[in-house]
């Protein structure tokens, strides 16, 4: 299985939580295998609901004990596929708390549903980081068993459904369909929440803010101002330039008619106004030239 990213995102392609989460799901089985033996490491760490208040632990570690190496090597590699994206697009701590989170929902759900079993493996918390992948990233295509192509959505909408199936017949099976689900489940709700990755609250509404449309200031306001605001000035200003311009080429052009002597000298002062503005800004200017340039603005309004 591989993944084709449709953008050209550039991150590291092992971050330093998924990682250190390999390294120590790897750790474990390697000292499984060679060490402990797995008739001891699999009670020690793996999840059985009657000895809950003797090994209260087992809630966090059965996510890093696998009962063989392909059930290891498929979790793993499924992690080091979907894992350092969404953790570059997140933070590191982020990350790592919502891959225990999505562990500890296949736990709650195991333990409600299926608690007569042993419970182990990762595969919980590593279908919860890909759900997240899917959600941000639905269109990617992902080659199963290294040439059907299928986008990242459809694959876990398939996982979905083979959970829920498996889920409703499971009893005593080796695989722990019902855990995946919580996983799953524990995924969405966090990445629906007010604090759940990129998705945040605070986040939508600053995207809704941005991309609203500003809506024009023209209705009549009860507390009467002085000066418009800064981005209001600066529209005005272009305006009154473009105006004075276009009315500078109009009395210049043959068939214009001659302008009077109080417009000229108007227009003068104006030219002289613009230029203050252009050389030292608008706080430069005195009340007084303030004062020509909302007349100027009024007259090339009304003009118009």
């Amino acid at each position: 299985m591989g993944v084709t990213y449709t953008d050209d995102t550039d991150y590291p392609r092992l971050t330093k939580a998924v990682q250190w989460l390999i390294a120590i799901n790897v750790a474990i089985y390697f000292l499984q295998l060679t060490v402990v033996g797995s008739q001891n490491m699999l009670p020690a760490l793996g999840f059985e609901a009657d000895n809950l208040s003797r090994a209260w632990w087992t809630i966090v570690t059965y996510m890093f004990v696998h009962g063989g190496f392909w059930h290891l090597a498929l979790n793993m590699y499924t992690l080091y596929l979907f894992g350092p994206r969404v953790e570059h697009a997140w933070s590191a701590g982020e990350f790592t708390r919502f891959y225990l989170l999505c562990g500890l929902g296949g736990w709650f759900l195991h333990l409600l549903f299926a608690r007569d079993s042993l419970l182990i493996g990762a595969s919980a918390a590593v279908l919860g980081v890909t759900l997240a992948y899917a959600t941000r990233w639905p269109d990617d295509e992902v080659f199963l068993f290294g040439v059907v192509p299928i986008k990242v959505k459809w694959m876990v909408a398939g996982l979905v459904v083979i959970n829920i199936i498996g889920g409703m017949a499971e009893r005593h099976g080796g695989v722990a369909y019902l855990a995946h689900l919580g996983g799953l489940a524990a995924g969405w709700l966090y990445l629906r929440s007010s604090t759940g990755g990129s998705g945040s609250g605070m986040e939508r509404f600053r995207q809704r803010v941005s991309s609203a449309p500003d809506i024009p200031d023209e209705t009549p306001r009860a507390i009467p101002r002085s000066l418009p605001r800064a981005r209001e000035r600066g529209n005005e200003i272009d305006e009154i330039i473009a105006r004075s311009n276009a009315a500078i080429s109009r009395r210049q052009a043959p068939q214009a008619p001659p302008v009077g002597v109080k417009a000229a000298t108007k227009m003068s002062e104006l030219d002289l106004v613009l230029d203050k503005i252009s050389q030292h800004g608008l706080e430069s200017l005195t009340r007084e030239e303030k004062q020509l340039l909302e007349a100027m603005s009024r007259e090339l309004r009304d003009g118009a």
